[in-house]
């Protein structure tokens, strides 16, 4: 099959044969539609994690099913389905006992203990894969399998009341679906936001307002919860200047400097909460919610030979959301 290679850390991507997984117990193998391309890519190529390379990345997978190894009896060849990032834990932790896998110190994950989505095939765990709803086409479904999974985690863990107001900093691959997952369950949504050529955009989205800081947040009413989904900290740590007392900031994009938790926020009573995939119904309902057509991706969609070309895109932060990568 063909595949986009890592050669080494840093190395450049390339396409180039790799063994076509096949099934074992437990698993199955996908034909690969559609790959999403997340940054979480750029950091794993830089070494984030140590990795052995040359290796296969890519961990928002969709396709079909088209081989089943022994034991699998939830799923047939031809089933549409996707993978999200933690497949399987180590089964004996506390957290794999408590039923929270994604909570597992030793888990497999997409990309990183089995090779990944970057290719014509995968090799995934039967229980680990989620159906596509009909409506959602393979196109969209895939960022929803990470970016649209971790947002509406995030949004469902802060726990919003009705009249709470939502604000989301960081209106990129994240930011986006987080505006429109908070639109779609009914909230007041603020962006923040300093890019004033997005802000049709923004508002095209289904933000009721779009403030450029957080002293103009606070101006416009406050936020109850804060989606940061920023990869720079401090510009969540302005954007937290408009929270409200007993307000929730759920961080979910990664930041690297550090976060400056003021007295202020303290006084307040605000939580900081850290988020990114939480169970598997959060999944469901962001796959479902999508296929209604309440969400929408905004995606730049590359075929795999010119996956290079995606990669330095999302790399460089000129994609405008999200990137997907269909086969040739």
């Amino acid at each position: 099959m063909k595949a986009a290679v890592v050669p080494s850390i840093n190395g450049k991507w390339e396409v180039k044969d790799w063994e076509t997984p096949t099934a074992g117990p437990n698993q199955v193998v996908i034909k690969i539609h559609a790959s999403g391309l997340c940054y979480t890519d750029v950091h794993l190529t830089h070494g984030l994690f140590a990795l052995q390379f040359p290796r296969v990345l890519g961990h928002e997978p969709v396709g079909e099913i088209v081989e089943v190894g022994s034991g699998v009896t939830s799923r047939k060849a031809g089933d549409r389905v996707g993978v999200p990032w933690v497949q399987k834990g180590d089964g004996t932790c506390e957290w794999c006992l408590r039923g929270k896998k994604e909570r597992c110190p030793n888990p497999i994950s997409t990309g990183i203990g089995l090779q990944g989505s970057h290719a014509e095939y995968m090799l995934a765990y039967a229980d680990a894969t989620m159906p596509i709803p009909a409506a959602l086409s393979y196109e969209q479904a895939a960022p929803i399998f990470c970016a649209g999974y971790t947002v509406w985690s995030g949004l469902r863990l802060a726990d919003p009341k009705p009249h709470e107001r939502i604000a989301v900093v960081g209106i990129g691959g994240l930011g986006h679906l987080a505006l429109q997952y908070s639109k779609a369950s009914g909230f007041d949504t603020i962006a923040v936001t300093k890019s004033k050529d997005k802000e049709k955009m923004i508002r095209d989205l289904g933000a009721d307002e779009v403030v450029e800081s957080g002293d103009k947040l606070l101006a416009a009413g406050g936020a109850d919860v804060l989606l940061a989904t920023s990869n720079s900290w401090s510009a969540t740590a302005d954007a937290a200047k408009g929270m409200r007392p007993d307000g929730r900031i759920i961080l979910m994009g990664v930041g690297s400097e550090p976060l400056n938790y003021t007295p202020e926020l303290m006084f307040k009573r605000v939580r900081l909460i850290g988020s990114s995939q939480n169970a598997p119904e959060y999944l469901y309902e962001a796959l479902d919610i999508a296929a209604k057509g309440k969400v929408k991706v905004v995606e730049e969609i590359y075929k795999l030979d010119d996956i290079a070309k995606a990669y330095d895109r999302v790399a460089e932060g000129k994609v405008r959301f999200r990137a997907v990568i269909t086969m040739n």
